[in-house]
């Protein structure tokens, strides 16, 4: 398992309208591209635990800091969206010449894999394969409106005090917040809390807590459109999730088999919001035995 100081340490960058991103590159295995998205209010960080076994799977591994993210710049005076950070992976991968490639993201992540989705169909109706997503693989994440329940200190970013929250804010509050939405029995240490808030709170990241929160509303405001493409994408698509998530959790895999055709859930019994972090052999060998069956299935 990789240290932390060393994966900021091997990390690229690459710039994002007229910002630098931080970005991890690796692989040495026979799949092909896969582009890791991560979720709020952490980072790339996150996939460092399974990172070895995906590198040993695909022939590259792709997981940048969004921006407003981890490493990556956090500017003050910008107009963050998913959107923007849509654009952001594209402009990556195209930057590195790679036209096919898999996804495997988480929370934010799976709200931003959404809106690729989403433009991932009207390429294929316009015939246009610049760009083309060979399957994706979603953790917990707010990926219905209607079952997404907002933490307190989301809510409260989310609201006139958002501003001041994103001054005042301690890490105290920050990691006790953060470990309520950790399983019971997997809990992050206080290392791992730390490592948490050093990524919210590099190049002053928390004062612009109150703009990255906004994802909330568009979630509400495109639900037509990103519920639309995850039900009609024409990939294999898997959701692995941490059933004791109060954010997104059983509920909504309820949801999910509700509206998905076919679902394909591998529910995690004792897991909370961070199945990557909390039970990392277990996410490994689901998304690898996703890989193995339906994906290579597909393509074979």
């Amino acid at each position: 398992m990789e240290e932390f100081a060393s994966w900021r340490a091997h990390g690229r960058r690459f710039t994002h309208r007229g910002h630098q991103i931080f970005w991890r590159d690796g692989g040495d295995g026979p799949d092909g591209t896969l582009l890791c998205i991560h979720g709020f209010p952490t980072a790339s960080w996150d996939w460092h635990a399974v990172w070895p076994g995906l590198c040993e799977r695909f022939a590259r591994v792709i997981a940048p800091d969004m921006i407003g993210f981890g490493w990556s710049a956090k500017p003050l005076n910008y107009q963050y969206s998913i959107a923007d950070q849509a654009d952001m992976h594209e402009n990556l991968l195209r930057a590195q010449g790679i036209s096919r490639f898999h996804i495997l993201a988480h929370d934010y992540g799976d709200t931003v894999t959404q809106e690729l989705l989403a433009r991932d169909g009207e390429r294929r109706v316009a015939g246009d394969e610049s760009l083309v997503i060979e399957s994706v693989c979603l953790l917990n994440g707010g990926l219905f409106p209607e079952t997404h329940r907002a933490r307190p200190v989301q809510k409260l970013l989310a609201s006139p005090l958002g501003p001041l929250l994103g001054l005042v804010g301690t890490e105290r509050a920050f990691t006790s917040s953060l470990a309520a939405i950790f399983g019971p029995e997997t809990k992050p240490s206080d290392e791992e809390l730390h490592q948490f808030w050093i990524l919210w709170c590099s190049k002053r990241g928390k004062r612009n807590g109150h703009k990255l929160i906004r994802y909330m509303a568009e979630r509400r405001q495109h639900r037509e459109r990103w519920v639309g493409a995850l039900r009609d994408a024409p990939i294999p698509t898997r959701l692995i999730d941490g059933l004791l998530d109060p954010v997104s959790g059983a509920h909504m895999v309820r949801r999910y088999r509700e509206l998905i055709p076919e679902p394909d859930v591998v529910e995690l019994a004792k897991v909370g919001h961070y199945p990557q972090v909390e039970a990392p052999k277990d996410v490994l060998a689901a998304f690898l035995d996703f890989h193995a069956t339906r994906v290579a299935h597909r393509t074979s």
